[in-house]
Parts: C-alpha cells; structure tokens; sequence
C-alpha cells in the first residue's frame, strides 16, 4: 500500500484564486470535514500546490483537497442535481488523495497491482460462483470470501481510493454483518492509508496471514476456477491468496456446517476439530466455522403464506367457476363457487408473506390443472367443517381403514390417492402392488389384457421403502371442453424408493417405469410430491436430502446437514420449503429453502426416533412424531415447540395428517390405534387412564385386500377416548387434547390420510401374533 510521507512543516494550503479552486475540486476524493484556512503565503501558496503530489505532501493537505469536494456534494444533493451529482463522484473515484489522477499502470507491487474498479467485481463474480456451486462443497469454498473482502479493502484504501473503498463496503457488508459486525465497524472507520498505519486490527491483517483449511478434493476445483476466469475475478483473488492467506489442505471430507456435530460443538463454544482452530488471523475470532452461528438463531425471513395462483390459469378457473354457478346454483345458505374461490385464493396487492411465482419455475397449466382447482373448490365449500376449538371433546369424525391380510409380514409402506380410488404397497420383496379401492378393475391405456382390480409394478432390486401418487381429485360430472375428451384427474403417476438406491417413476395408464432417478450413495428410505406436482423430494442413507422435477434425470437441490440417515420428509403448502428429520444420534428437524437450499430453521427436542411429519394446510404448525409414542407441535416461525401430545403407546407412530382447517390432527401407530387431536387446545397436564383387557370403546373391523377382496370399514367411535391397551391394568398417559381414539384389534395403522371433505382413510396390516399394544 502507498505509504505517504510525514507532514512537513514548509507544505501548507492557502486561500488560491477561483481557477485553482475549481481545478481542486474536480480532483479530491469526497467525504471529509470542512478545512480550515490557511494563514500561509501566495508564494507558499505555489509551492504548496507543487508539491500536493509529491512523497512530502502531509495528511492534512490531503484532507482539506477531498473536503472541497465532499462540499460540493453536498451542495449538488441540496439542490436536487442527483445527475449531475452522481456523474462528479464517478470522476472523482480514481483521484488519489492529493488531488492528482490515479496513473491505472500500477506497478508490481502488492500496494498498487490492480485498477481499483476491479475489487467489487471481482468479489461479486466469485461470490456467485461459490453461492450457486454444490452445496456439499459451499461452506469451505465460502472461507475464502472474507479474506477476499477484508484485503480488498484495505488495499483501496491503502491507495487513496475511499470512494472504491466505500462502495465495496456497502455492498458487500450485509453478508458479514451477522458474523463479523465488530469487524465492518472498525473498517468503516478507516478512510486514510494513515489509518490503516495506525490501527491495530488492519496491521494485524497485514502483518499475518490469513490461515485457510480446506479439504484437499477442493483445491484443485478452487484454483481452476480463478485460473479459468483469471480475467474476471482470478487475478485479484489469486494475488490475495498469494499475497496475505496461507491455505492448508487438510486430508479430510467436505465440513457440514449443519451437522449435529458442528451445531453441537458451535453451542458449546468449542471447535469442529484441529485443523479449524488454526484458521483466520492469530488473536481475531474471524473464523467462518464458528462464524455461521447465525443458522442456530432460527431467525431467517420466511414467506409462509400460499403460493398465489398463475394469473392465466385463474382468470380460466373463474370463467368456468362462473359457468358452472349458472348451471348448478348453490343450496341456500352456501357461497357461489367463485365466492369460494375468491376466499380460498384471495388477490393480494401486496402479499409480503407469500413466495412469488417466479422463485421456482413450475410447467405451464393444461385443461387437468383447470378441472383439479374447479373441483378443490367444490369440495372445499362441500367439506365436513371442524370449526375452532373442540375442547377435547369433538368432532365425530369417521375413520375407513383398510386392512390388508395375507401379507406375511412384507408389506413396508402404504398410500392413498387423493382421490381415494387407489392404494399401493411397497413390500420387502421388491415389488408394489396397487388395488382400486371400490374393486373396480383398473384402467390401463396399454394392450387389451384381462380387467383385474390390482397390478404388480416390477423393477426394484430391493425393499421398497416409500410409495406416493401425484395429485387427483373425483373428476366433473360434464366435459367442460366440448368437442374434445374430458381432462383425466386421476392419479396418472406413482413414485417409489428403495433399498437398491433408485427412485421410480411409475405410469399408472401404460403400468410401466417411466424414468430412473439415481443419485442418492446408498439406500432411499422416504420422499414426498411437492404440494403443487412436478417437484418431488427424497431422503436417504446418505444423509442427504434431495429436491428432483420430473424432467430432469439428475437432482435440483442437493441439502446437506444431518448426521445421520433420514427418516421422514414432508412439504411446506406453498412448495418453497421441505422438512427432513434425521434418525438415530441427529433427531433434529431442518427447513430448507427450495429456493436457495439454505438451512432456515432447526427443531430439537425430540429423544427419540423420529418416525413421522406433516405440515399444516395453513402453512404455520409443524407435527412430528416418534417412537416413544409422541407428538410434538411446532410453531414454525418461531422454531419453538408449542406443545406435545401423548396418548399413543410405545413402537412408533408412523403417519400424521391434518383436517382441512388445521385445527385437528390425526395420527396412526403401532399400538393398532387411529388417534385424533386438538391443535388449538393447549396440552396442560395430562391424565392416566387405567386400560382394561377387552377395552373397546371404537370397533373398526377389517375387511380383506388381497386381490380379491377389496376392503372397507366405516365405524366411528361414538365418543371420546382417553386411550386404548391390551395389557390389563396397564396405565396410559393421555393428554386433554386427545379428542378420540379408534381402537384396531391387530392391526397396527401405517397410514392415515384426511380427505380433503375432512374424512380419514386408514390403512394397516393385519398380525394375528400381536397380542397386545407395543410400550
């Protein structure tokens, strides 16, 4: 950095004629105080202005040149010539500070090697490099961009450019201002190269280098990216690497900074290992692995509010909502279709908690999409309506389980179409198997084969661990586009994860794989559809959590931060967020971004396996589940526990969905209990119920589903239920909330699905040696 020379007693400033006056206005940096006036000289005067460039000028003649022009600034603000205002500072950014032009051949050394334009757009080039690379690799690569900043800067103004030196701090500031806010204070304080000589904090950056670890598979990647766009961003941040940081490969795997461990260790004011302690400068904590603590504050700005409607699919819903009021008027007492939808899809002018369309890219509407919204609206306002707080004590819901016989134990995992025409299973021997509920035959679209109401889908190589349907609903009773076929609102596709490490896309018209996703290192043990289709998520062994669309092979979003595998994923309704939990030593539930990939939020409390999630309709509570038999809900804004629900007995709960409302919530497990609860009502205390042998206040009986025999109960429970057992005289802890339980005799629930008219589907599988709840 330029080094300016002591002030001298004979080089002084005095008052000159208009034409040197102006002649220093148009070449000073801006931004200082008023100057005082000089008591020197005309013929000191001469020599003063003579000698303002040379290695002798004192820092207060610097200082009075760049306050004309702060002066000027001023004035050209207070009489509102923005334009011109704006135009002047740019003249003036490349004016050292003694008022003379910045030669832009710089020589080689390490104060004065490249134009001062060039560090922003350097910094801002390698930022975007590094924010939209491999999120496995996004939290080391991001070590670098402090040093990056932190040198630049004072290199600017080591070199008189405090106006390069300004706009590279306000732009960049807002990235460092949660991890390195002392930091930004004190440069914000250094508008002298004089400052920079005497401050301690920038000689400690200077006099030392900035210790970088990074894993040893990363550098090669790092360096040549700089190498390939040397002109663009390399060069600078090749000669800071060279000149100021000392980078250690270190021979180990990419850091994690979600990590059970890393948050735990972070908590705890300890570090992630050894090669960590080394890294920033001695005696300053500027270390980015301690610095990301931002993420444990669970503080980030969400948009929880629904996703608004393609405007071109709206205006098409609203024609034919209106339509269809003329031909079917509503019963007296009900809004209009298009009331309804206006209700349900409210036009906001400005709406600050909903994500904008335009964050993630979704496939133009076709004449299904028209038909599914028209008829979500009809069974909205037809629905079955639970209305605020039930006290513990209400709704009679009624509750359709299926229970499957025969299965020898294969049977692995269970789903609903939403349209409650199909159902599927995924078993341990590598197949699924998918029934009409009704016992209709299934259609098919493929050869003329013999009409059956179940199909074998053939092509994992190992257990099946997680099956859904894409969306459906019950299909009009007209054919709103005349002269063309009916839009079909089935259930068309069917995804399926295994064992084997691939995810299938199966075709329910042709009963064939349609695609193979592969990506995941080792088994895939959940996903789940997107709230909006096209997008699907998946969770693995691999500890990783990823975000696919149908036409695309490979992943979009790649989520990294759990210690362990993953257990359980589901949605946010507006799409732009997913919720994964990790089993085992983790058990912690994370929200990420769709959008950017980022971890927003963490929920810790559980103890136990985490074996279920589910986010509410309205896009505000979370509800998780575990093996120990509870349910915790979460308040997602806050990321804070709202309560905990007990009723349930030991061995897993292994579904939970929400009523239309998100008031009620119903939950299923493998103590052959269907369970629904309060939301709104606070869990205060709790109540033990002695169960008797033979307790059987809800009878849900089973009817077969083997091929054959399709199934169908539909017996609610005539009151509420504190809890169910087997063992006699077996205490339960129940809490207040718990509105009803409906008791199965030996059919521990799988999956328990609330219809979008407020009616649960059940389904489980039947095991005659069970003799009793599992505790």
């Amino acid at each position: 950095m330029s080094n300016t020379a002591p002030p001298s007693a004979g080089a002084a400033s005095s008052t000159t004629s208009s034409n040197n006056t102006n002649n220093n206005i148009a070449t000073a940096a801006p931004t200082f105080t008023p100057q005082p006036q000089s008591t020197a000289t005309p013929t000191a005067t001469t020599a003063g202005a003579t000698a303002a460039g040379s290695s002798t000028a004192s820092s207060s003649t610097s200082s009075s040149n760049q306050n004309l022009n702060q002066i000027v600034t001023d004035y050209l603000l207070k009489k509102g010539y923005k334009r011109t205002e704006e135009i002047f500072r740019q003249e003036v950014k490349d004016i050292d500070e003694n008022g003379k032009p910045r030669s832009h051949n710089e020589s080689t050394t390490p104060d004065k090697l490249l134009p001062a334009g060039k560090y922003l757009h350097a910094f801002k080039h390698f930022e975007r490099w590094v924010d939209n690379g491999i999120d496995l690799y996004k939290f080391e690569l991001s070590k670098f961009l402090w040093p990056v900043f932190i040198y630049s800067y004072l290199r600017l103004v080591g070199q008189g450019s405090y106006a390069h030196a300004q706009e590279l701090l306000e732009k960049i500031r807002d990235r460092f201002e949660k991890t390195h806010p002392d930091e930004l204070k004190g440069l914000a304080t250094m508008t002298l190269s004089q400052h920079i000589r005497e401050s301690p904090f920038a000689k400690a950056y200077l006099e030392n280098q900035y210790v970088i670890p990074i894993s040893k598979s990363l550098t090669g990647t790092l360096f040549h990216f700089l190498e390939r766009d040397l002109d663009r961003c390399g060069a600078v941040v090749l000669d800071i690497i060279h000149q100021h940081c000392r980078v250690d490969s270190v021979d180990r795997g990419p850091i994690e900074p979600f990590s059970f461990e890393a948050i735990y260790r972070r908590a705890r004011n300890q570090e992630l290992d050894e090669f960590d302690v080394q890294e920033g400068i001695p005696g300053f904590s500027n270390r980015s692995g301690l610095a990301n603590r931002n993420v444990l504050d669970n503080v980030a700005a969400l948009k929880l509010g629904p996703l608004p409607m393609d405007p071109e699919l709206r205006s098409d819903v609203v024609a034919e909502l209106e339509e269809e009021d003329k031909l079917h008027p509503p019963r007296e007492g009900l809004p209009t279709l298009v009331e309804e939808f206006n209700i349900m899809q409210p036009i906001k002018k400005e709406a600050v908690d909903s994500p904008q369309r335009t964050d993630i890219p979704y496939p133009p509407s076709r004449a299904r999409d028209v038909v599914i919204e028209m008829q979500k609206v009809r069974e909205n306002r037809d629905r079955f309506r639970i209305e605020g707080r039930t006290g513990g004590v209400g709704p009679g819901l009624s509750v359709c389980i299926f229970t499957f016989h025969n299965h020898l134990g294969s049977i692995s995992c269970i789903d609903f179409s939403k349209d409650q025409e199909l159902v599927a299973v995924g078993t341990t021997e590598s197949y699924i198997r998918v029934w009409t509920v009704d016992g209709k035959p299934l259609k098919s679209c493929g050869p003329a084969t013999e009409a059956v109401n179940n199909r074998k889908l053939i092509g994992h190589s190992g257990p099946v661990y997680a099956v859904a349907f894409s969306d459906a609903i019950a299909n009009m009773d007209r054919n709103i586009y005349e002269g063309s076929s009916q839009p079909e609102t089935g259930a068309q596709l069917l995804l399926s994860c295994s064992a084997d490490g691939q995810v299938r896309l199966w075709s329910l018209d042709v009963w064939a794989c349609l695609c193979i996703y592969k990506g995941h290192d080792g088994p895939v043990t959940c996903l789940s559809w997107g709230p909006h289709g096209h997008y699907f998520a998946t969770g693995g062994w691999d500890k990783t959590v990823r975000i696919w669309s149908q036409d695309h092979a490979s992943a979009q979003r790649l989520l990294v931060g759990h210690d362990t595998m993953i257990s359980a994923l589901a949605w946010h309704p507006n799409g732009s967020y997913v919720f994964s939990v990790s089993d085992e030593t983790d058990k912690s539930i994370r929200m990420w971004s769709i959008v950017n990939g980022n971890c927003v939020r963490i929920f810790n409390g559980h103890a136990e396996y985490v074996s279920a999630l589910e986010c509410a309709p309205n896009g505000k509570i979370l509800a998780s589940a575990d093996i120990g038999g509870n349910i915790f809900l979460w308040d997602i804004e806050k990321a804070t526990r709202i309560k905990r629900c007990r009723g349930h007995g030991r061995g897993g709960i292994w579904s939970l969905n929400f009523s239309v409302e998100s008031t009620v919530l119903i939950s299923g497990g493998q103590d052959n209990t269907v369970r629904v609860w309060d939301v709104e009502m606070p869990a205060e205390g709790s109540r033990l119920t002695n169960q008797q042998d033979g307790d059987n206040t809800a009878a849900v009986t089973g009817a077969q589903v083997d091929g054959k025999q399709p199934g169908q109960t539909l017996q609610p429970a005539g009151g509420a239920v504190s809890g169910t057992g087997r063992r006699k005289g077996k205490e339960v802890m129940v809490t207040p909330d718990q509105i009803s339980a409906f008791p199965t005799k030996k059919t521990p629930v799988i999956k328990v699905q609330c219809t979008r008219m407020n009616l649960v589907v059940a389904g489980g599988c039947y095991h005659p040696e069970t003799q009793e709840a599992p505790r």
